[in-house]
């Protein structure tokens, strides 16, 4: 296996959905706590990074096994199919992931406490079940309950957490805090899920993927797209209003006509080839802007 093959197998272009929320805790628990510890987001980072590309690999694993449309998706889309790539070659690298991550996982639990365990199980279960079992949750209404949620919400959780568990206070308005610090993350990774949806609809449906897009209609869906972008950047205002976050967040509203032209292109076509790219900009670009404005505020801040 080449490394430009595994790096499309574990969909490495993906990863930003992951590594941003990662930095949006570290930057939210310095400019609230003043608090970091160093060795222990770095172990979390490795058991993150590696569990989000064994996921993804699952992903494509289950995609090529379960696929009942089937022959020119898994000899000419599927990664596995098209590089003629071995099965078990696939899953050994897989579980091995799957393996050190855990282990990563179960020793910071047993230096942070049980509230990590629960908090990892989570994630565990959510990128396991996405797209395994009878019924993957990927094949549901729930795949933008999930997938946002607990990359955008609980990695950013899991890093304030991890920085701060000597006295982290699990109070409503701690939590609320860091919920509306992680509703653009949220918001943008729901809506990465939702124009998949809304774009594979028919093929979709063909496989016996009943997604949210097949109970709300193509039109719900798209308002619902829109709703989720403009939740996102009345959080960002809230965010400093509420002041959990510096004054120089504000300044990722610079993009905020990139994003509105995004969103207007995705509206006018839903086409995977074409348009989906739309919603992988928006997140990128949301993202990006609303950590590195986060960021350049940090050198400012007094111990």
């Amino acid at each position: 296996m080449t490394v430009p093959v595994f790096l499309e197998l574990v969909e490495i272009k993906a990863k930003t959905a992951s590594i941003l929320p990662f930095l949006l805790g570290t930057c939210f628990s310095w400019f609230n706590y003043r608090s970091l510890n160093l060795g222990l987001l770095v172990m979390f980072f490795i058991a993150m990074f590696l569990f989000n590309m064994a996921v993804d690999i699952l992903d494509n694993y289950n995609d090529y096994l379960n696929a009942t449309e089937a022959h020119d998706y898994k000899k000419e889309t599927n990664i596995i199919g098209r590089e003629n790539l071995s099965l078990r070659l696939v899953f050994g690298i897989m579980i091995s992931m799957i393996a050190i991550s855990a282990i990563i996982g179960f020793i910071l639990a047993y230096i942070t406490g049980w509230p990590l365990l629960i908090m990892g199980g989570i994630c565990y279960f959510v990128g396991v079940f996405y797209s395994s079992g009878p019924r993957p949750l990927s094949s549901l209404p729930l795949g933008e309950v999930f997938s946002g949620p607990t990359m955008g919400f609980m990695i950013t959780l899991i890093c304030v957490y991890i920085n701060s568990y000597q006295n982290f206070s699990w109070s409503l308005v701690n939590v609320g805090a860091i919920l509306v610090i992680s509703l653009p993350n949220t918001m943008w990774i729901s809506n990465l899920m939702l124009a998949n949806n809304i774009c594979d609809l028919a093929e979709d449906e063909k496989n016996n993927r009943y997604t949210l897009v097949h109970y709300l209609g193509k039109r719900h869906s798209l308002q619902l797209f829109v709703i989720m972008n403009f939740v996102a950047i009345i959080a960002l205002v809230a965010a400093f209003v509420l002041k959990i976050a510096p004054w120089t967040m504000l300044l990722s509203l610079a993009v905020l006509p990139v994003i509105i032209r995004q969103v207007r292109l995705f509206l006018n076509k839903q086409v995977k080839k074409e348009t989906f790219s739309c919603a992988i900009k928006i997140l990128a670009i949301g993202a990006v802007s609303q950590t590195l404005t986060f960021l350049i505020y940090m050198p400012f801040i007094n111990n």
